[in-house]
């Protein structure tokens, strides 16, 4: 794995954000498909398959290496945008639902990695290594997409992450945090990551908090997320719902008069 490009950035807004990354001529920033929001002139971008860490690797080495992408419906495509202008030039990438963009420094990660669940990742400097990595523990397995399937990042440059709503970063010391499977965002891979049942029957059923929980054990740092996707479409769905039977409000039914 070659060194990372060393890119500079700023983050805009509070709610609904969007991280900025400076380029200098010939460096490069990779991102997943339809995140860029906006870029300079003389920003160039290129579709390729794979994130690039590994320049020297031949097609079946890039083959191999996305083949998880596949089996988990990703893109086996991540979109490559180099400065090939002089001077500075500034490339904007955003999320695709209201949230928190996380800066990471994975120089700094135990390890130089970080394992992010499985829409997490936003956009990183080239050189870093994205995979697809699977919790084989049993719980992960029935809660499918919240802590069976994650992605793993790793080099020594910068790489931003996506959270929805409000994030907390906290720090372990030999401790262990239960929490919602879906408001996990990022762990070190020096922490123990589990899915085990949320408590007895009853509580189960009626408790309102889920079948599971994710255990996070160990020392090291991990990122939680207030508003997970999944949280956000169940919040939104009843209004659609009273849209489809004309009942969105009362200035729309005099509108439709």
């Amino acid at each position: 794995m070659n060194k990372s490009h060393e890119i500079d950035y700023e983050i805009h807004g509070h709610g609904i954000q969007v991280v900025e990354v400076e380029l200098d001529p010939n460096e490069t920033v990779i991102a997943e498909a339809g995140a860029m929001v906006y870029m300079d002139n003389g920003v160039q971008f290129e579709t390729k398959m794979g994130d690039g860490s590994d320049p020297n690797q031949g097609f079946f080495g890039k083959l191999l290496s996305v083949g998880s992408r596949v089996l988990t419906g990703e893109s086996v495509f991540m979109t490559h945008f180099t400065h090939r202008g002089h001077s500075k030039a500034k490339v904007a990438f955003s999320a695709p639902y209201p949230g928190t963009v996380i800066p990471i420094d994975l120089s700094e990660m135990y390890d130089h990695s970080l394992t992010v669940q499985k829409d997490a990742f936003l956009c990183a400097a080239l050189g870093t290594k994205v995979n697809i990595t699977f919790n084989r523990k049993l719980g992960s397995g029935l809660v499918g997409g919240e802590g069976f399937i994650l992605q793993k990042l790793q080099g020594d440059g910068r790489a931003f992450i996506h959270a929805g709503g409000t994030v907390i970063e906290k720090q372990l010391n030999n401790e262990t945090l239960r929490v919602d499977t879906g408001c996990v965002v990022a762990f070190e891979p020096s922490i123990d990551f589990d899915v085990q049942s949320a408590g007895g029957l009853k509580s189960m059923i009626f408790g309102g908090e889920g079948i599971f929980l994710a255990t996070l054990s160990g020392t090291g740092k991990v990122w939680l997320q207030s508003m997970p996707l999944r949280k956000l479409i169940a919040a939104l769905a009843p209004y659609g719902k009273n849209k489809n039977k004309g009942e969105s409000s009362i200035l729309g039914g005099f509108l439709e008069d």
